[in-house]
């Protein structure tokens, strides 16, 4: 009986989520009533391009909330240095809730800087292309954009707000990389239930966190490609509503609750070539997501179907769409390198670093017949 209880009380799982979700058009224009419940005076943390964009309707939502704000510039890496220096700011005007609005290093810098300082934080994305909004965790990165370490916090955000309308002015291909961040939620989710890791979260996958990454793929495949025409015309359609709730809440969970494998720590090695940093964070996550099915030797149709996919929506497939024109032995052995010490080693059987190697290349010889 004792036994029975203990193996019980160590498989432990759990999930975890943001303290509200909103999405829908129009609904930066209520901002401010939702930030009021978390604090009065607010640091915006914001691209200048992005507050010149927003700063219209951001602004009015807060005067009619009664809520106080200053702006802060976003400095364009998640990284040690900016967060200590928006810490100082929040310390030096009395902030009580942070307010990031832009894309996914914006976001992750503003959770950083809220659990810094033991303060609410509210994430409002202006593009639909990581899963990086819902999360628990800031990517860190170096001042030049190399990827250093994973920020793990405490708490998901307090609030997350999706003004759909927002979403669709931006590039397609914003969209399209989120598609490509959210393609690898399920297959990494899977890996690491085969394993038995636990996930970011700190437990093993709910069976709620493994339907959500199910469903999330699911999404994917079937309104991906008509999202994304209609985010080329910047109008917003159920299918656009639908992949941006997969891109940010269902991939949010998913991977959080369900864990990070290959796909992602592929993505952080190939942060060590400078001549892919011009790409989106999806944009190589897709490509890991076709090494990480080329490492389990998945089934061919399961296979085709993420890369047919991957060609449909303009997702890279090839090292030479991810910028890497010249193959070289030693700067492909380098992302191997980099990746074997990351989450790849929460899939089910030991990788090394001349699995990943030999992968990335079959992936590339792979995707070279797709196009």
């Amino acid at each position: 009986m004792s036994s029975a209880s203990f193996l019980i009380s160590s498989f432990i799982s759990v999930i975890i989520a943001p303290g509200k979700y909103v999405q829908g058009a129009g609904e930066m224009a209520n901002l401010g009533s939702y930030v009021a419940k978390l604090g009065k005076n607010a640091l915006i943390v914001v691209s200048p391009s992005g507050r010149k964009r927003n700063a219209e309707v951001v602004e009015a939502s807060f005067k009619a909330a009664d809520v106080e704000f200053i702006y802060e510039d976003f400095n364009g890496e998640c990284s040690r240095n900016e967060i200590a220096r928006l810490v100082k700011i929040v310390k030096e005007n009395g902030i009580d809730v942070v307010v990031g609005v832009g894309g996914g290093k914006i976001l992750d810098t503003s959770k950083a800087v809220a659990y810094e300082n033991s303060i609410p934080v509210a994430i409002v994305p202006t593009i639909a292309s990581t899963d990086a909004p819902c999360s628990a965790l800031s990517v860190v990165y170096s001042d030049e954009g190399v990827f250093e370490d994973y920020y793990w916090l405490p708490a998901n955000p307090n609030l997350v707000l999706v003004d759909t309308d927002v979403i669709v002015k931006a590039p397609a291909r914003l969209l399209v990389a989120g598609m490509g961040d959210a393609l690898a939620t399920y297959f990494e989710a899977r890996a690491c239930e085969a394993s038995g890791a636990n996930s970011c979260a700190g437990g093993l996958p709910t069976v709620a966190a493994m339907s959500l990454a199910k469903k999330c793929y699911e999404t994917l495949i079937a309104e991906g490609e008509l999202a994304k025409l209609a985010a080329e015309a910047h109008v917003c359609t159920k299918a656009v509503e639908n992949v941006v709730e997969a891109n940010t809440l269902l991939s949010g969970i998913g991977f959080e609750s369900g864990g990070l494998a290959g796909a992602h720590a592929v993505h952080n090695g190939f942060t060590v070539l400078p001549q892919c940093h011009h790409m989106y964070h999806g944009e190589k996550v897709a490509f890991g997501t076709i090494v990480q099915l080329v490492l389990e030797n998945s089934p061919e149709e399961e296979l085709f179907e993420v890369l047919d996919f991957c060609v449909r929506v303009g997702l890279p497939v090839t090292l030479g769409e991810l910028g890497i024109t010249e193959i070289k032995e030693e700067e492909i052995m380098a992302v191997a390198e980099a990746t074997a010490v990351d989450t790849v080693v929460n899939m089910p059987f030991a990788v090394t670093a001349k699995d990943i190697y030999a992968a990335i290349l079959a992936a590339d010889a792979i995707g070279k017949t797709m196009l």
